[in-house]
């Protein structure tokens, strides 16, 4: 059974509202929308930004407790992320974020990032940290996230980690 897509609006104003109206967010239910998730990501991760030789799959995406969460843009699947709760006291993970490049002017990225902070709250969560790449940290921060630390090197690249409270 497929979860219904939840909206989230932008803003007030009419443009950015038409916008919100186009794109949701689900945790993928179904083999169909985990395909179209692992595919986005694929897209991005591997033949995009070539950070990953083959597939960015590792073990936390056999892990029951991970959700993968779908982005869509006017019911298409356009984005994905996923987040799975770190062991004890309520740490979640996001990562994986990906949109299509179609698609980030959209802003599907702020609807992703916004269901994953209130979906691992609503699962208990308390803290949610990620590694952000380092040219997407300014939107991290525009979205309430903090820096932690400097940043360490992960494939190659140089990730900053960044955390935010969350609230049930």
């Amino acid at each position: 059974m497929s979860l219904p897509p939840v909206s989230f609006p932008l803003s007030a104003a009419a443009d950015t509202s038409r916008r919100a109206a186009a794109a949701a967010c689900r945790i993928a239910s179904d083999r169909g929308d985990l395909a179209a998730h692992f595919a986005i990501r694929h897209q991005v991760f591997v033949e995009e930004q070539r950070l990953f030789q083959g597939s960015d799959r590792d073990e936390h995406d056999h892990e029951p407790a991970t959700l993968h969460v779908l982005g869509l843009w006017n019911g298409q699947p356009a984005g994905a992320v996923r987040l799975y709760p770190l062991g004890e006291g309520g740490l979640w993970k996001g990562d994986r974020l990906a949109v299509l490049s179609d698609h980030r002017q959209h802003r599907l990225g702020d609807h992703l990032v916004r269901f994953a902070v209130r979906t691992s709250g609503q699962r208990g969560g308390t803290r949610m940290t990620a590694h952000i790449q380092l040219p997407n940290v300014p939107f991290f921060e525009h979205l309430g996230w903090e820096r932690v630390g400097d940043p360490v090197d992960y494939v190659g690249r140089p990730p900053q980690r960044m955390e935010i409270r969350l609230s049930r």
